[in-house]
C-alpha cells in the first residue's frame, strides 16, 4: 500500500516546525513518556490510523511501556495494567477523540474531575495537547492513506 501523497506536514516545512514546537511543549509538561504514548496509541486505535498505531507501539516500547500494557490499551477498562491516573487520562482521550459522539458536554464533568484529581495544570495542558495533536495526525494519515510502518523525518 502506498500513500495518496507525501505527508502534508512534510510537504510544508514551516508546518513541521510548528508541530515540532508543540511536541517540545508537550514534553515539557511533566507527564511520563509512557503515558503520552499510551494515550496517543488509544486515540490512534479509535481513529483507525494504522500508521500511528504502528508508530506508537514502537515508540511506546522505546519509552518503557511493556508489551502487556500496550496490548491492553484497547481494553483498558478491563485490564489491571493501568493506574487510576492512567485510566482518567484514557477516559479523557476517548471523549476528546470522539467529540461527535456526544449529545451533551463533549467532555463530561465527571471525566474532567477525575483527570484533574491526578494531574496539575501543566500536565493537563500537555495531556490535552497530546491528545489533540495525535488526533490531528490521525486525520492527516487516514486522509492520505499513510501505510503502517511509515517513518517520518
Amino acid at each position: 500500500m502506498t500513500a495518496r501523497m507525501k505527508n502534508p506536514a512534510m510537504v510544508l516545512p514551516d508546518a513541521m516546525k510548528g508541530i515540532n514546537t508543540i511536541y517540545k511543549g508537550i514534553h515539557q509538561g511533566g507527564l511520563a513518556a509512557e503515558l503520552l504514548e499510551v494515550v496517543a496509541l488509544r486515540a490512534s486505535q479509535i481513529n483507525g490510523c494504522s500508521a500511528c498505531v504502528t508508530s506508537h507501539l514502537g515508540t511506546g516500547r522505546k519509552a518503557g511501556v511493556s508489551d502487556d500494557k500496550l496490548f491492553a490499551v484497547a481494553a483498558w477498562r478491563e485490564s489491571a495494567e493501568f493506574t487510576e491516573a492512567e485510566r482518567a487520562a484514557l477516559a479523557l482521550t476517548e471523549v476528546v477523540t470522539r467529540l461527535a459522539d456526544k449529545s451533551g458536554d463533549a467532555v463530561p464533568d465527571e471525566i474532567w474531575d477525575a483527570v484533574t484529581d491526578h494531574y496539575d495544570e501543566n500536565q493537563l495542558a500537555a495531556l490535552v495537547l497530546n491528545i489533540s495533536l495525535t488526533n490531528f495526525f490521525n486525520r492527516i494519515n487516514t486522509t492520505i492513506k499513510e501505510p503502517a510502518g511509515t517513518h517520518w523525518g
